[in-house]
């Protein structure tokens, strides 16, 4: 039953998200530790975030353990910001870095501070 609540909160956040940022190109909520995609929607043929999401969560575990070798123990992530030359892709942390909402935006038409405020509210569904 938890594994069927968490893919129906993980299908709410990703309907809610696509709401605020309809001109999204992919959205996807992610168990950190597997890197399985718990809900996930694109708007473009060019990105599956079910494959997507296996890397970045690549990306956030391997970002864990630099935060560990580096012995910052008073510090967790908030957020990875990847910036590529037309596109934005935000990973942010929930769930005490069980899980993570995966965006992708268009670099050129999305307002970043207003992606990370809706991925920030959006996450705390999570928790």
């Amino acid at each position: 039953m938890a594994a069927q609540d968490a893919a129906a909160g993980a299908g709410e956040v990703v309907q809610n998200v696509l709401a605020e940022l309809p001109d999204l190109l992919a959205v996807a909520v992610v168990d950190a530790r597997t890197g399985t995609s718990l809900a996930a929607h694109s708007n473009t043929a060019s990105i599956a975030p079910a494959t997507a999401a296996a890397f970045n969560a690549e990306v956030v575990r391997q970002k864990q353990k630099a935060l560990t070798a580096l012995n910052l123990i008073d510090e967790h992530i908030e957020d990875i910001l990847i910036s590529l030359s037309n596109q934005l892709h935000l990973m942010k942390l929930a769930d005490g870095g069980r899980k993570f909402i995966y965006l992708a935006v268009s670099a050129h038409n999305t307002n970043l501070a207003a992606a990370r405020e809706v991925l920030r509210v959006q996450a705390g569904q999570l928790e």
